[in-house]
């Protein structure tokens, strides 16, 4: 239960002193944390494929790439440079919106561990009746993630690649950056 609040309040921290950071490899590192301690997190809520992908895509690949952008621009911001026009509580307003919109989208889910709850009752009894004839496995899990959710990984490895290429594209180097 500490271990838990220590590791809520390390990320808290580590997410608001990115946003104060003028230096931008400072908040990049500040993130990594954060993308390693959410790891941790997904970790002791026993989920461990997403604590697995956290770490890889939150601090591994999103860091290289974000230091790679910084290569290509300034490492931090100008002294009184700030954008004309925009409303200081904007982008605040834009998370509150967003927030309440995802908690009233939570309303009618079923309480966690519900045995009632459609999940338990048509799937879960599907995977362990069936999987082994439809999968071949024996581990019910690894016929959930390498067969049932299969085109599901192959769309994040899709999405993870696309969005990877986009900044090598926007980054290379060309006679005229030269």
């Amino acid at each position: 239960m500490i271990i838990d609040v220590l590791l809520m309040a390390i990320i808290i921290i580590c997410a608001l002193a990115a946003v104060q950071m003028k230096d931008l490899l400072s908040s990049v590192m500040l993130l990594t944390l954060y993308s390693l301690v959410m790891a941790l997190i997904w970790t002791r809520l026993n989920a461990v494929d997403v604590a697995f992908t956290e770490a890889a895509v939150g601090a591994g690949i999103t860091t290289v790439l974000s230091i790679a952008v910084l290569s290509r621009t300034q490492r931090g911001e100008e002294p009184g440079n700030k954008p004309a026009g925009v409303w200081p509580g904007a982008s605040l307003l834009v998370v509150l919106i967003t927030g309440a919109l995802l908690t009233y989208g939570t309303l009618d889910m079923p309480a966690f561990g519900d045995p009632e709850a459609p999940a338990y009752k048509h799937v879960a009894a599907r995977y362990i009746e069936s999987s082994y004839e439809e999968t071949g496995m024996y581990n019910y899990v690894t016929a959930v993630l390498a067969s049932y959710r299969g085109y599901d990984t192959l769309g994040e490895v899709v999405v993870i690649f696309t969005a990877g290429m986009g900044v090598i594209l926007l980054l290379r180097r060309t006679k005229k950056n030269l």
